[in-house]
């Protein structure tokens, strides 16, 4: 999936293999793209498999400002948080502690591989869970 902010940037679908790396697109959000196509957005479904290539570092923000934090895992699964509030980012990352980070708090640059996709929808609900999130602003 590419979060709403993404819907005007060119996507295309990640694929098993893949490398990705963070990106800022300039639209007030970060996410993946390929390292020979960084103007691309690589957009991830719900409970994709990644490994990154070294500790994940976030973005951490608090009463002393701007910072940076890192979580101890190189693997999490991609998913979609509160998808019923408008407006809001909804691509996150569950580590395997079950924490969960919003994918736009990764820090720039980061290297990631796909390792598996989510199985095929098939249910209703499934389907729904994988489709682009679109909002009427």
């Amino acid at each position: 999936m590419c979060d709403y902010s993404l819907q005007n940037v060119k996507s295309r679908p990640a694929s098993v293999g893949d490398k990705l790396t963070t990106r800022n697109f300039g639209t007030g959000t970060r996410g993946f793209a390929a390292p020979e196509d960084p103007t691309t957005a690589v957009c991830v479904l719900p409970g994709t498999e990644l490994a990154f290539s070294k500790e994940i570092a976030c973005v951490s923000h608090g009463l002393l400002g701007w910072g940076s934090k890192t979580a101890v895992h190189k693997t999490a699964i991609f998913r979609q948080i509160n998808k019923d509030i408008p407006h809001r980012h909804h691509d996150a990352l569950e580590f395997p502690d079950g924490e969960t980070v919003l994918l736009t708090e990764l820090c720039e640059g980061q290297e990631a591989t796909v390792l598996q996709l989510p199985a095929i929808p098939t249910t209703q609900e499934e389907v729904e869970a994988q489709t682009r999130v679109t909002y009427v602003g």
